[in-house]
């Protein structure tokens, strides 16, 4: 399930809005794998969801990708936006999403990525691009 809460009124921001689209559509694309992970695990009453949020806040806006999956490991959690790191098996990730994600939001808008996790529950990958 797919479920989106948009701040339609959020003011304009300078972005280049192909660069942000794709890191929004990974981060959407890697909620979409954790939660069919944890579906497969056969766990009662479980129903895979993915909320997909914006918000505006003091001085930056917020896009928020958040799944209920199984989290990352806290071991795991400072090598996320490392490039060539992975927690997908071999031939199913090359571990530059996210490397490259991270770069173009930190590098070439001198916004933000980061994550918050936990294990068992989910994650919650937040953008911030200052306005």
């Amino acid at each position: 399930d797919l479920k989106t809460d948009v701040d339609t009124n959020l003011p304009l921001v300078s972005v280049v809005s192909q660069d942000v689209g794709r890191v929004i559509l990974n981060l959407i694309n890697n909620a979409f794998y954790a939660v069919d992970l944890k579906a497969k695990q056969g766990i009662d009453g479980f129903k895979p969801a993915v909320m997909v949020s914006t918000q505006k806040l003091k001085n930056s806006i917020e896009i928020s990708v958040k799944d209920n999956g199984n989290g990352i490991p806290q071991s795991i959690k400072d090598k996320i936006f490392q490039p060539f790191f992975t927690t997908k098996p071999t031939g199913e990730g090359t571990g530059l999403g996210l490397s490259l994600r991270y770069d173009i939001i930190t590098k070439g808008h001198g916004g933000t990525l980061s994550l918050e996790t936990t294990e068992g529950e989910g994650t919650t990958f937040l953008i911030q691009i200052h306005i």
